[in-house]
């Protein structure tokens, strides 16, 4: 779908009309399918997409920062029908996730935020960690994805990487090395920091103990500056969410039904 100047690749899996749909924001240089055992284990409307430059949404000429990022994700719902959405954003799709709820208050239902901080001047992982992190070819080599997971995601990721060849398989086109740079961009000119204490919506923030991308420490700082934060500290490491959904999602389940059940 063209969407304000950028062809973007969407998925919605239609669920039980009754709960808020959920929209689901990517980590860096990852394409929809690798939130597929996300949306194995939810019964409502899920609605993922492909940033420019990922998957089968191909990169603008020029980089888009975290901000016009969310106008076109707002302007994809629009055209999509849909006017009010939960959030939930996992590691770099934190970041957009953020600024969806800052920017757009009447959009954003609640939010769900899994392994992410808040930008460049979040506490950051190890630096070898993060050299590593700056080639794409994790995503686009799924063996070496697998070599790598233990050392670069920690928690379940050390004992079963094959869970992690099996996820990164999935995707259908793996992006292009300037999408994965402009990503890299965004976040490296972005910062939710100043605006943190104007995020009104019910948010979940969720952070492994083990987690060698995003220090634990992010989680708290991101529950502690939003008014209506809260936070839970699982054991495990950055890509739990998808090695460990069964575990993890009904977590978010109960959060986001909590207001729709009262």
């Amino acid at each position: 779908m063209a969407v304000a100047g950028r062809q973007i690749r969407y998925d919605v899996r239609l669920g039980d009309p009754r709960r808020t749909p959920l929209v689901l924001c990517c980590g860096i240089g990852a394409g929809l399918e690798v939130l597929q055992p996300v949306v194995d284990e939810l019964d409502r409307t899920v609605i993922r997409f492909d940033v420019p430059g990922v998957g089968g949404s191909p990169a603008g000429l020029l980089p888009d920062g975290i901000p016009r990022l969310a106008g076109i994700v707002e302007r994809l719902l629009a055209e999509l029908g849909y006017r009010e959405v939960d959030v939930l954003g996992l590691s770099w799709g934190g970041a957009l996730a953020q600024q969806l709820a800052f920017q757009y208050r009447r959009l954003v239902r609640r939010l769900v935020l899994v392994s992410t901080g808040t930008g460049v001047l979040m506490v950051p992982g190890r630096p070898s960690t993060l050299m590593k992190m700056v080639t794409p070819r994790r995503f686009g080599d799924p063996s070496y994805a697998a070599g790598m997971a233990g050392y670069l995601y920690g928690g379940s990721a050390r004992k079963h990487s094959n869970a992690i060849r099996t996820v990164f398989g999935r995707q259908v086109r793996a992006g292009s090395r300037r999408g994965y740079l402009y990503q890299l961009a965004a976040g490296a000119c972005w910062t939710s920091l100043p605006f943190l204490p104007l995020i009104r919506q019910p948010t979940l923030v969720l952070t492994g103990d083990d987690d060698p991308i995003i220090p634990v420490v992010n989680g708290r700082v991101l529950a502690g500056l939003i008014p209506n934060a809260e936070l839970h500290i699982y054991r495990g490491g950055h890509v739990e969410l998808v090695t460990e959904a069964p575990a993890l999602v009904p977590l978010i389940t109960d959060f986001l039904d909590r207001e729709e059940r009262s």
